[in-house]
């Protein structure tokens, strides 16, 4: 049973609505009244006995927020459910998955780094790979207009995803939609 939902992003207004922010708009679609405070370097607050969590390290530090909530929750892998973007993934899709691997995601690395396990849930939203140019520029951009037009609809099916969490795994959603 899912008891801390980490939601992966960077800090700063400087990186809101980006690609690497899918997270932290996932959290606020969900959890729109949430009291966010500080704590374990993140943005916390609580819904109905799950712990929400907004690392504010950074992107590629992600896991020492993880880990600390973890520790002063006493919980284990099996408990964590970490909300991602996904270059590996086309936009539009959306997979609930346990384990698997990192895709060079920097955040995931860092999670399992410090967890020392990748057997926790996943959210991955797929953001795509860049048509040309860096990923690393790719990833701090924020969706171009036809996207940020389907955005509203993912983040109701990533809504519907999350709460099929405790189904059988992995869930895969795509939205179809055309350029």
């Amino acid at each position: 049973m899912v008891k801390l939902m980490a939601f992966l992003g960077n800090p700063t207004s400087k990186y809101a609505k980006t690609r690497h922010n899918v997270g932290w708009m996932i959290a606020d679609h969900l959890f729109p009244a949430a009291s966010w405070s500080a704590k374990f370097h993140a943005k916390v607050a609580n819904h109905n006995g799950v712990h929400l969590l907004k690392p504010e390290t950074y992107m590629n530090e992600s896991g020492r927020s993880v880990r600390a909530a973890m520790d002063f929750y006493g919980l284990g892998a099996e408990e964590l459910l970490v909300v991602h973007d996904d270059l590996e993934l086309a936009f539009g899709e959306i997979v609930l998955q346990q384990g698997g691997g990192l895709g060079g995601h920097k955040g995931l690395r860092s999670i399992v780094q410090h967890l020392k396990d990748d057997q926790f849930l996943r959210l991955r939203f797929g953001i795509g790979r860049p048509p040309f140019g860096s990923v690393s520029s790719w990833v701090l951009q924020r969706f171009d207009a036809v996207e940020q037009a389907q955005i509203p609809d993912l983040l109701r099916l990533a809504e519907d995803l999350v709460s099929m969490r405790n189904d059988t795994l992995p869930i895969k959603r795509t939205l179809a939609f055309s350029r």
